[in-house]
């Protein structure tokens, strides 16, 4: 078809360079689309290239502790992913004998597969004509066709689907995809797309019509709810006090002391008799259905001291915290802690009696 020779011969000329590509190797490419499901790509080479050094084949993926897959996880976020290659990795050394599966029904039934990563990688590793569906390809495909239904609608997605098939080349299917995602995060963007540099202008009916920025349609989404925490990093001499999350969100990592609409009174409460509580700084971060508003405090525990709102915490001096998996949510209050343990803020904590007078 017209446009796979276009996107081709484009491809060829004006192809994003990472390192993983041009590798053929399906264990690597997995690794890279896992990763870039949900992280930018210029963002996912330096971890991808971090994590395949130290897992460099699915039987050393297999065998890692989970702790250990995570740590390497750790900054990328969405940490089921993680969780989700290390069960995978398992299942390929149990049932297909530590070879990665080449049928696209085999891959698709690996845990954290969708239908676009087995398409991805059916079609990079394997030139299966598949298209790799994401929200770049539909979005690509709704304004070739003007498609005005929203995308997010089984029924539009199938027929853009259907029209990205037909679009298929015998060959190089792999690198078909990867010229479709290329296009789509440089030339045909979200919102007002640069379609005098598009090579597939001619192609596309929505440059024709003058529609193209109106493009794709989607359906209005939910916000995403707002929390807030204190974040409270508790240290009794060179330690910190840290928790391994049982919740479903950050499962498994460890954190700070996490109080969820706990302010100064709360915390005043919680903890005392220590010898001094203040407030080192703020931060935010942004999950998909969360945005976690936190304000960081620092709580220096006298030695030996006990209290209920610290039960269940690890001790950790800073070199054992820098071998557990900790989420980027955390990464303002652990910058916070690293300075605490340098020096003295003083001048940001306030003693408990300066702190009575105040509640």
């Amino acid at each position: 078809m017209e446009i796979s020779r276009l996107l081709l011969d484009w491809y060829d000329k004006n192809r994003r360079v990472f390192p993983f590509r041009g590798i053929s190797d399906p264990y690597r490419i997995w690794i890279s689309e896992i990763m870039l499901q949900q992280t930018r790509t210029g963002t996912a080479a330096p971890y991808w290239e971090r994590f395949v050094s130290a897992f460099p084949d699915v039987k050393k993926l297999a065998d890692a502790a989970e702790e250990d897959v995570l740590r390497y996880w750790a900054g990328l976020g969405y940490y089921s992913r993680a969780r989700n290659l290390h069960r995978a990795a398992q299942i390929i050394c149990r049932d297909f004998g530590g070879s990665f599966p080449v049928d696209y029904e085999a891959i698709r039934s690996l845990p954290g597969i969708g239908d676009y990563t087995a398409a991805a990688i059916a079609s990079i590793a394997f030139d299966v004509p598949i298209p790799a569906m994401d929200g770049n390809l539909y979005r690509i495909f709704a304004r070739l066709a003007d498609e005005h239904g929203s995308i997010d609608r089984p029924a539009t997605r199938t027929k853009l689907r259907e029209t990205a098939e037909k679009a298929m080349p015998l060959k190089r299917c792999g690198d078909f995809n990867q010229a479709l995602m290329d296009l789509g995060a440089g030339i045909c963007i979200a919102g007002i797309p640069s379609c005098e540099q598009c090579p597939l202008r001619m192609e596309c009916m929505s440059e024709k019509k003058g529609t193209a920025a109106e493009l794709p349609v989607r359906d209005i989404k939910k916000a995403p709810s707002e929390r807030r925490f204190a974040v409270v990093i508790a240290t009794e001499g060179n330690t910190i006090a840290l928790f391994r999350r049982d919740e479903k969100l950050l499962k498994n990592m460890w954190v700070y002391l996490l109080l969820e609409n706990a302010g100064e009174a709360e915390l005043y409460t919680a903890f005392s008799g220590c010898t001094e509580i203040g407030s080192v700084g703020r931060a935010r971060h942004v999950f998909t259905h969360q945005i976690w508003e936190m304000e960081i405090w620092h709580v220096k525990v006298p030695e030996g001291w006990e209290c209920d709102t610290l039960a269940g915490c690890r001790w950790c001096t800073p070199e054992e915290q820098e071998r557990l998996p900790m989420p980027a949510a955390m990464r303002a209050a652990k910058e916070a802690a690293a300075k605490i343990l340098e020096y003295d803020h003083a001048s940001v904590k306030k003693p408990l009696s300066s702190m009575a007078q105040s509640v």
